[in-house]
């Protein structure tokens, strides 16, 4: 901390502005760390706690205009790909060994940030740092899972145990089991089945947030599939040459379609009626009810919410009944792919923020990540960035009451859970195409398929328009120029053809198994 007050002493007195959206994590920063960070410093934070879509909005605004917004925001690294090709943003380790080498901490260590591949651009400079981070993966009822008579009812119907899915033909069983066989414990109606479809943007973080990856629609690779990444869009040598199958994409394949499909499918026939007219913020809540055993898509930043005392999801002991598990995959999925998403908001600088305002700026996004606040941060917010605080004691104390956060973060496992990746050009302008064509499909107005395909031309045409302005330099999008999708079906990787059986044998395995092997890892 005595670096902090040295480093600061040309910024004593300042006010700066900062920005990141409303997280459990954020609101500790926002009340806790400033306060700390100006009797260290004497500089004056407002931290202000903002909606996801408003903080891509301010930037947004700061990118065209070149005003200040805000000195500094936590955006998520879903935009590094955007960052990279803009040049709005100061990449981080530019200024680290230039402008900002003065205010950034000998203690900093970059590589005990478990998610700084996922702030790194095609270029191999890092553009942000983590600040927080949560995966999507699946959750159940640990405890029903692990009633002997529901498992001798499940093995009976299916010739297989019942435990955690390891692809998605394990969970459509165990959905259907729930949902149609099960249907009642302790006289309540229960669902093998959570998710939401209401028209709404928050439909598309439903997809964008690596949906088609976790089906197997894109090409092994981690960080992110290579050509071919989890939005379907292919780059070669760092630009963007389409998602459409016609130019090598796979935005709309068989794989992709395949994924578009389950998802409507297990809404309609499998979740509680009320969850197709549900948005994100809705549906969120409803596992903690007690009448779900699991859902496939199901972000840890949840996990608090789900330890309260009383919940009928929590043991009178406070531990929970739940537990949760890396992600099942789809049958095009294959070894080496990435398999879910994890959200990392991170710290960025604007180069149209004038130089001493972003030197503070930086001192206190260092100093919320710093390894002396981090740890207590984490116990806070449940949103892990540094191998260092996941090794910590007070972690291995918290671990029964988390339902398997540790154990998954510690594992060798959440490498294959990553953001967004560099192959997005723009994702402010490309992600909000995902959920309007998703509900179209949702709706029954098109096919799964027209759905896709619409999608993939809507991505194409703004790669397009991105390319004939010129704007992105070396690593902007040029497009394929469009060929029979045949030919692309018939190259190794994705696109992939069609499978002739997409409900393969389901597989599950024992969920203390699964933990010996993360452990063991």
């Amino acid at each position: 901390m005595a670096w902090f007050t040295e480093a600061a002493k040309d910024f004593r007195g300042m006010s700066i502005n900062v920005a990141s959206e409303s997280l459990t994590t954020h609101e500790y920063e926002s009340t806790q760390l400033t306060k700390a960070f100006y009797d260290i410093t004497g500089i004056h934070v407002t931290h202000d706690l903002i909606q996801e879509g408003d903080v891509i909005e301010k930037l947004q605004t700061q990118m065209q205009t070149g005003e200040n917004v805000y000195d500094a925001y936590v955006n998520d690294s879903d935009l590094v790909g955007t960052h990279a090709r803009y040049g709005h943003v100061v990449p981080l380790s530019d200024f680290m060994a230039g402008e900002g080498a003065a205010v950034t901490s000998p203690t900093l260590d970059l590589d005990d940030f478990i998610g700084i591949s996922f702030t790194t651009g095609p270029d191999g400079k890092i553009y942000q740092l983590p600040d927080q981070q949560f995966a999507n993966l699946y959750w159940f009822r640990y405890d029903w899972f692990t009633t002997p008579t529901i498992q001798a009812q499940f093995e009976s119907l299916y010739g297989y145990p019942l435990g955690v899915p390891i692809n998605w033909s394990a969970y459509e069983d165990i959905a259907e089991f729930f949902s149609v066989h099960v249907k009642e414990i302790d006289g309540e109606r229960v669902y093998g089945h959570m998710d939401y479809g209401k028209k709404d943007p928050s439909l598309g973080w439903r997809f964008t947030d690596a949906w088609l990856s976790m089906a197997g629609a894109g090409d092994a690779g981690i960080p992110n599939g290579l050509p071919v990444d989890e939005w379907g869009i292919r780059v070669e040598d760092c630009r963007p040459v389409g998602s459409s199958v016609s130019r090598g994409g796979a935005t709309n394949g068989p794989a992709a379609v395949y994924a578009l499909s389950k998802y409507i499918d297990w809404l309609k026939r499998f979740a509680p009626p009320e969850a197709g007219g549900m948005t994100f913020s809705e549906s969120g809540p409803v596992p903690a009810q007690g009448h779900i055993a699991q859902q496939i898509f199901w972000y840890t930043t949840f996990t608090a919410d789900m330890i309260q005392p009383g919940l009928a999801v929590v043991n009178e002991d406070g531990t929970p009944k739940w537990r949760m598990a890396p992600s099942p995959h789809g049958p095009y999925w294959s070894e080496g792919m990435k398999l879910g998403y994890q959200d990392t908001g991170s710290w960025t600088l604007f180069k149209s923020t004038p130089l001493e305002r972003r030197k503070a700026a930086w001192l206190y996004a260092q100093f919320v990540t710093a390894k002396t606040v981090s740890l207590k941060k984490t116990v806070v917010g449940l949103t892990p960035i540094r191998k260092s605080d996941l090794d910590a004691q007070a972690m291995t104390d918290l671990a029964p009451k988390l339902g398997g956060l540790v154990e998954f973060y510690r594992s060798p496992a959440r490498t294959r859970w990553t953001p967004t990746g560099t192959n997005v050009p723009d994702y402010p302008k490309l992600a909000q195409l995902w959920w309007a064509n998703v509900a179209n499909a949702v709706s029954g107005e098109v096919t799964p398929q027209v759905a896709m395909d619409t999608l993939a031309a809507q991505q194409d045409r703004i790669m397009g328009r991105l390319e004939r302005h010129g704007i992105l330099g070396e690593c902007g999008p040029a497009l394929n120029e469009p060929r029979d999708a045949q030919y692309w079906l018939d190259q190794p990787g994705a696109p992939k053809p069609k499978l002739a059986d997409e409900k393969p044998q389901g597989e599950t395995v024992p969920y203390d198994e699964l933990i010996k092997v993360w452990q063991a890892g």
